[in-house]
């Protein structure tokens, strides 16, 4: 009795943190951005973090989760860009394939090197979710802020439960990446990196015009 009182408190305080974190991340994406860019950005907290807690609980990237994600940013890269908004979307398809085929590069050589599987397929789709959403500026921000705080979070757990690093320990990296994902559109609206990503897209635009 006292183990399931303890485990249902445990689940109790878990949820709420999960609540809350929804809750600042929604505040946050409105604050800094009120109007519909704020409104995307609240969406893709949600989203990010549906897919850190699925992942974190089973060890996988539900594909819809990916593919609301995806679709998301395409819709955000027009509304980000309305004057050029057939290329905003087709800047973001291209960064988001160009991501996507980085990390399968990265599962592939892992895998044949190994022998054994490293990045798992979710990471690959959510990385084509990161490429859509983030300036090229900004993917190997998230891509670091998402690896540090996997390693410091792995080795932190080990280290408290008296354990030794493995090397095949499994570890849900879309817990990390998604969120990071939205950290790094919110680095993007709140700093001068986006901007630098639209100013080089309208020259280019304007130079395929003249």
């Amino acid at each position: 009795m006292a183990l399931g009182a303890t485990a249902a408190r445990s689940r109790i305080v878990v949820d709420c943190t999960i609540a809350g974190a929804v809750f600042a991340t929604v505040a946050i994406s409105m604050v800094v951005a009120p109007n519909l860019r704020g409104v995307m950005g609240a969406l893709l907290a949600v989203v990010a973090l549906a897919i850190a807690v699925i992942d974190a609980r089973h060890f996988i990237i539900p594909n819809e989760l990916s593919a609301a994600g995806f679709a998301l940013a395409l819709v955000n890269a027009g509304i980000a860009n309305p004057d050029f908004a057939l290329a905003a979307i087709a800047a973001a398809l291209l960064r988001g394939a160009v991501l996507a085929l980085v990390f399968l590069s990265v599962r592939v050589a892992y895998r044949w090197l190994r022998q054994r599987e490293g990045i798992g397929l979710g990471d690959v789709k959510l990385a084509a979710v990161a490429g859509a959403w983030l300036d090229w500026i900004t993917m190997p921000i998230a891509i670091e802020l998402a690896a540090v705080a996997a390693l410091a979070t792995y080795c932190s757990r080990q280290y408290f439960l008296g354990r030794s690093l493995q090397r095949t320990s499994r570890l849900p990296f879309g817990l990390f990446f998604a969120p990071a994902i939205w950290l790094g559109w919110l680095i993007e609206t709140t700093m001068l990196v986006a901007p630098l990503g639209i100013f080089v897209l309208n020259v280019a635009v304007s130079a395929g015009t003249v």
